[in-house]
Order: C-alpha cells, then sequence, then structure tokens
C-alpha cells in the first residue's frame, strides 16, 4: 500500500455523500469500512469492494452497535485514519409544529449518533497520534432558514462539538474538519426528509413557502456529490486542513453573509455588552 493511502470508517452510505465518498475512496485505492442501516447492503458493499472495504450494519442511534461497528472496521482494515460523522436527516416544519417525538430523533441521529461515534473511536485515534473527523453538518449549521430550525439546532450542536473536540486533539496530532453543504443532488431533501405540513396560517408565508421551495428544489440542486467527494479526499491529504470547509457556491455566500451581518450586529451593540462589566478596579 502506497504511504498516502487512507483508511475511512464513514457512515450512512446507503445514499447521498455517505454512498459517493466512499465509492470515490475506493476507486483510488483507499480502504472503507462503510455502515449501512440493513444488513443486504452492508454485503453487497463488502461484496463490490473486495479487500478494500467491508460494509457494516449499523444504526447510529444504537451505541452498541456503533462501538461495534468501529471494533470491526479496525479489526478488518487495521486502523483507521479518517473517520466521516455523515449519517443524518432533515427535519423540515414549523418550530411549534415539528412534534417533541420527532425533536428527539432529529437529535438522535444528527447529535448523539456522531457523539456515539465519536467516544468509540477516539480511543484508537489517540493511541496512534493520528487521524481527521470530517463532521457532515451544512450550510444549516452556520445559518438559518424558517421551517428548518429544529435541523438547524442539530446542526449547530455538531458544529460546535466539532470546534471544541478540536481544540482538544490537536495536541494529539488529530484533525478536525465540519462539512458544510449547502444544495446538492442527494435524497436530503427528497424521500430522506421528514415533512411536518404547516397548518399554522401564521406560518403559511414562511414556513409554507420555504418548505414549498425545497421541495421543489430536490433534484435540481447545482451541488454535485462527486465534486464533494473529491473535495473531501483531497482535504484529508493536506498539511493543514481547516476546521471549516463550505462546500457550493450557496454554502461559500451563506457563510460569508451570515459572519458579516453578524459582525455589523455586534458593532451596533458593543457598547452595551461592554458596559454590562465591572468598571475596572471594583
Amino acid at each position: 500500500m502506497a504511504t498516502d493511502n487512507k483508511n475511512w470508517f464513514i457512515t450512512g452510505v446507503s445514499t447521498g455523500f455517505g454512498k459517493e465518498l466512499a465509492e470515490y475512496c475506493l476507486s483510488k485505492g483507499d480502504k472503507v469500512a462503510a455502515t449501512f442501516r440493513k444488513q443486504e447492503q452492508a454485503d453487497e458493499f463488502t461484496q463490490k469492494a473486495g479487500e478494500n472495504g467491508r460494509g457494516l450494519v449499523c444504526e447510529v442511534t444504537d451505541e452498541q452497535q456503533v462501538k461495534q461497528a468501529i471494533a470491526e472496521a479496525i479489526q478488518a482494515l487495521g486502523h483507521i485514519d479518517v473517520v466521516v460523522n455523515n449519517a443524518g436527516y432533515g427535519s423540515m416544519g414549523s418550530i411549534e409544529e415539528i412534534s417533541a417525538q420527532e425533536v428527539q430523533r432529529q437529535f438522535d441521529v444528527n447529535v448523539f449518533g456522531p457523539l456515539h461515534v465519536l467516544r468509540a473511536v477516539l480511543p484508537h485515534l489517540r493511541e496512534r497520534k493520528s487521524g481527521h473527523i470530517l463532521n457532515i453538518t451544512s450550510i444549516g449549521g452556520l445559518k438559518t432558514f424558517p421551517g428548518v430550525g429544529v435541523y438547524n439546532a442539530s446542526k449547530f450542536a455538531l458544529e460546535a462539538i466539532g470546534e471544541s473536540l478540536a481544540q482538544q486533539v490537536k495536541p494529539l496530532g488529530i484533525h478536525v474538519t465540519n462539512i458544510e453543504p449547502s444544495g446538492f443532488r442527494t435524497d436530503w431533501a427528497g424521500r430522506s426528509a421528514s415533512f411536518v405540513d404547516t397548518a399554522i396560517e401564521d406560518y403559511r408565508a414562511t414556513v409554507g413557502e420555504n418548505l414549498k421551495g425545497i421541495q421543489s428544489y430536490s433534484g435540481k440542486q447545482p451541488g454535485d456529490p462527486q465534486r464533494a467527494a473529491k473535495a473531501m479526499f483531497d482535504l484529508v491529504r493536506q498539511e493543514n486542513p481547516p476546521l471549516h470547509l463550505p462546500l457550493g457556491k450557496a454554502a461559500v455566500k451563506g457563510a460569508r453573509d451570515k459572519f458579516t451581518n453578524l459582525l455589523q450586529e455586534l458593532e451596533s451593540v458593543a457598547a452595551i455588552g461592554d458596559a454590562a462589566d465591572f468598571p475596572e478596579g471594583e
């Protein structure tokens, strides 16, 4: 094996970014342990990948399954270089209309699932004093939109986990990057999503219209999943990879707009904020 080859552990490989990334990595000679929720999907992946891959059955919300999948991946590949927290979905609807049960499910998959993966794999990465963690968050982890507040909240949480973790593990030789895509031609806004109809009239013009736009956009997004896969493949080969990587022109613009506006707002209230401290010397 060439020294620049990597061993990947990727969650949620049945569709979308996970599928494209796993296939791209295998095509370039890397090895991949990929998780699926169905045994037949895992078996098919193992058969196609041959000695360079292993399909694993793992529901990320089940901590014991995650631990077992990490252990099996290490056994199959020898070690893990790159961990990709990709499994996730979008829960859409007004904050008032999404049920408590659905909110819990959104956080179980998008936040607690990645945490299960991190707790299971970090001892291995710390022992090796190397590795790279990619958290697939979203431009929705930096910037909010009407009708996706619960999804935004889950991705904001994963952003924070990644940022804090990066500070913890940098001295150990481990990198962390939050990947922040905008609209890509995956199933995210299609069958992978959960939609709650907007029944409250007050939200029709905000939530309702935005959700219609998201649904009509599905399959027409400008983002190319294969180009995203290449970007991530190349990223983990950088000597000093970034903590944040917006993917897609809309993501780059969205991130720029968010922080430009935030800085402007901060300057407008800075004097009020500063005045809330005790005067110096007191």
